[in-house]
């Protein structure tokens, strides 16, 4: 089942993603070879007007094969007009972003949709219990605090909370300013308490951060808006301290961590499930945002190149640059799923 599951969210993911770029090249007269949910052998496939349509058999990843991606002798024949690079900016722009675009717009549908059925969790940043004999009971942490800073980071929502804390250095004191039920604020420093369970080990301060669920079209709306911003706040400061080496390499998962996580909340319901889902699709969409060779972001930049230098890269060069970078991203992947199987033992 966990398989079945993990199947159907990558997949529903990675459609949307490829679909978003498939609506908008087909918007702009682009020559779509083929539109592909998975790698690999083909399993599937129909050939429409133009388009073939394929399912393959590694169901993690898809695309959507551009006419003027690679000038090879196929593409050629394509009349001009219908390939990628003889369309204007903008309109390589949109077919770039709506890909990372359908992403965010589907993840936003999928929490409203959460928050309507079965609820929206509050989101208030106070503590819902301390664990005694924990760093926080003891430095004085309690019930009903309200969180107001981790090392100077403003906190706002309960997500805010685990993202501060998480990326706290697990060696040295995190200061957390807390607002008392009488309205007065005292700053703590505490150091978190290393656990080791099952040869795991990890870092807890002993604070409890349950929700309450609250019900109602407004409150969907509002907990969805929050949410949002709270989950691409999530992904800036992780990829960034991933650049200033605050996150590590290791620390990062791939399909056969996401799969685990799927196990996990698969037992906690559809609800859960669902909520993994959208936050899933804001980390597809926002990592292929970044401004790196191979990633959507990539592309967006050398359009933006050319509208500063007036004149386009070489088709050559750009593709050559993607290249490098796809052989880059592919062996980080191997590195991160090596990781991840690591883990599992």
């Amino acid at each position: 089942m966990t398989i079945i599951i993990f199947i159907l969210v990558l997949g529903a993911i990675i459609f949307v993603h490829e679909f978003g770029h498939f609506i908008f090249a087909k918007l702009a007269g682009v020559y779509v070879y083929e539109f592909s949910l998975g790698m690999g052998p083909k399993l599937l496939s129909k050939k429409g007007k133009e388009t073939e349509y394929s399912l393959r058999l590694i169901p993690i990843g898809g695309f959507c094969s551009l006419a003027g991606e690679e000038m090879d002798e196929e593409q050629i024949k394509v009349p001009k007009n219908r390939r990628l690079q003889d369309k204007k900016p903008w309109q390589r722009f949109l077919i770039m972003f709506f890909g990372p675009g359908f992403n965010f717009i589907f993840a936003i549908l999928v929490l409203f949709f959460v928050a309507l059925i079965w609820g929206s969790p509050s989101y208030e940043p106070i503590v819902s219990n301390v664990t005694k004999n924990y760093p926080a009971y003891d430095s004085g942490i309690r019930k009903g605090d309200k969180i107001i800073t981790i090392n100077d980071h403003k906190i706002k929502t309960l997500d805010d909370i685990s993202l501060y804390l998480t990326i706290s250095n697990p060696k040295e004191k995190a200061e957390i300013e807390v607002q008392k039920k009488d309205g007065k604020t005292e700053t703590y420093k505490l150091k978190p308490k290393k656990i080791t369970e099952k040869g795991t080990t990890s870092y807890k301060y002993g604070i409890g951060l349950q929700s309450t669920e609250r019900h109602g079209f407004i409150t969907s709306v509002k907990y969805t808006y929050v949410k949002t911003c709270s989950l691409f706040k999530q992904m800036w400061v992780t990829v960034k301290s991933l650049f200033t080496g605050v996150v590590k390499v290791n620390q990062l998962s791939g399909p056969v961590g996401i799969y685990s996580v799927i196990g996990e909340q698969s037992k906690a319901g559809l609800s859960s499930i669902l909520y993994l889902m959208a936050f899933l699709s804001i980390n597809v969409g926002f990592i292929n945002l970044i401004p790196l060779p191979a990633f959507d972001g990539g592309h967006i930049l050398f359009i933006i190149i050319e509208k500063i230098k007036g004149s386009p890269v070489s088709a050559k060069t750009e593709n050559m640059i993607h290249t490098i970078g796809l052989f880059l991203l592919m062996a980080l992947m191997v590195y991160i799923t090596f990781n991840d199987i690591i883990k599992l033992f």
